[in-house]
């Protein structure tokens, strides 16, 4: 069995266009708003309903291994942007 290719954003935006009955700019410009405010709103959360939540964690500073030396380094802290799936996304997937 061929494993299925994700859709490219060309192919969501003629999905999205079709079962919305908007034109493919106005479902771009959605998509680009959708993204836009996502992005400025990350650092204080932000949800998608039915499908997640983007949040800022902050990492703490751990040690770690150089793979080409082997050599132990230190890798500071920093802030990293994750994903979080909604339940109801989870129970959809499986």
């Amino acid at each position: 069995m061929a494993k299925a290719k994700a859709l490219t954003k060309a192919q969501t935006v003629a999905k999205l266009a079709e079962a919305t009955d908007l034109n493919k700019k106005q479902v771009v410009a959605v998509l680009d708003s959708l993204v836009d405010l996502a992005y400025k709103n990350a650092k204080v959360g932000f949800t998608v309903p039915g499908l997640g939540k983007l949040v800022l964690v902050q990492r703490k500073a751990r040690m770690g291994r150089n793979p080409a030396t082997g050599e132990s380094i230190k890798i500071p802290a920093k802030k990293v942007l994750k994903f979080r799936l909604a339940k109801a996304a989870k129970d959809a997937v499986n």
